[in-house]
């Protein structure tokens, strides 16, 4: 993994916060399945970490909170990036020995496996090609959807034991349901600062800082014109962007307000929303 893209001058999702419906059940996946360690909790709150410090996640369950609800905006998958194809191997072999259902993909720029929470929250577990091995034309980096060679990786681990997701661990990316694609672009590239790096047709688009292959991933396949997820439905609450200092953050502030969104300030944190009812916290 390479570190300078979670880093300033750089623009980067830092934490992400979901709704779940049974706070016990998801945390015991968490910690168990996926590998995170509990920082703190409360009667309605969990937050997790990779290295007992860095907050990555946090599960939060609503008052009377409502099942996932489909073909709505929202969370489609946040990824986790581990820091080594070991790792990769590690929790591959990890997820095999729980029988655990996956989907995985090799994607030119990254190895990645998929799965969901107990609520349908989508969850991805990758890590990065080099980037001198990424091909780019024309501004745009190349991606795909190819099989994984499983055993590969798999060697990577042997005689390795999974203990849980390893320090150097942080939030690769997030990918979203939009309900359009064409303000949406907006918002995010003239708004929050983040370039076109790839689209997939009309569908889909992913937008990074530093010529990274996504920090964030768009999609309506959810269908065009989507509605919001509930307030209190299953599902993303808001993902958190780390900008490089107070001026950057500023300068977006204003720009946002500019293009007509609204930028709220709640406990000296501000919070603004994309065209989709995606929440969003402008971090520094």
């Amino acid at each position: 993994m390479e570190q300078k893209f979670f880093r300033e001058p750089n623009t980067y999702v830092g934490h992400v916060e979901l709704k779940v419906k049974d706070l016990a059940r998801s945390l015991k996946f968490y910690k168990e399945v996926i590998g995170f360690q509990l920082l703190e909790q409360t009667e309605h709150q969990a937050v997790l970490s990779a290295d007992g410090k860095t907050a990555l996640l946090t599960i939060v369950q609503p008052e009377n909170v409502m099942a996932k609800q489909g073909n709505t905006t929202g969370l489609y998958h946040y990824a986790i990036l581990l820091p080594s194809r070991v790792e990769l191997g590690k929790v591959l072999k990890h997820f095999i020995a729980l029988n655990q259902p996956l989907g995985s993909s090799d994607h030119l720029v990254s190895e990645a496996l998929y799965l969901s929470d107990p609520d349908g929250n989508g969850i991805e577990i990758y890590i990065d090609r080099h980037s001198s091995d990424w091909n780019w034309n024309h501004g745009q980096v190349e991606m795909t959807v190819d099989p994984i060679e499983a055993k590969s990786i798999l060697a990577e681990a042997e005689g390795e034991t999974w203990s849980g997701l390893p320090t150097g661990t942080v939030m690769g990316h997030i990918h979203l349901h939009v309900s359009e694609l064409q303000k949406t672009e907006e918002f995010y590239s003239k708004g929050l600062g983040f370039d076109t790096v790839c689209r997939f047709g009309q569908q889909a688009l992913f937008m990074s800082t530093g010529s990274y292959h996504h920090h964030i991933g768009l999609n309506t396949w959810a269908g065009v014109g989507a509605p919001a997820a509930p307030k209190n439905g299953v599902g993303l609450k808001v993902f958190s962007l780390v900008y490089p200092n107070e001026k950057s953050r500023g300068e977006v502030v204003e720009q946002l307000r500019t293009l007509g969104y609204e930028v709220q300030e709640e406990h000296g944190a501000f919070i603004t929303e994309d065209p989709s009812g995606n929440r969003i916290q402008l971090s520094i």
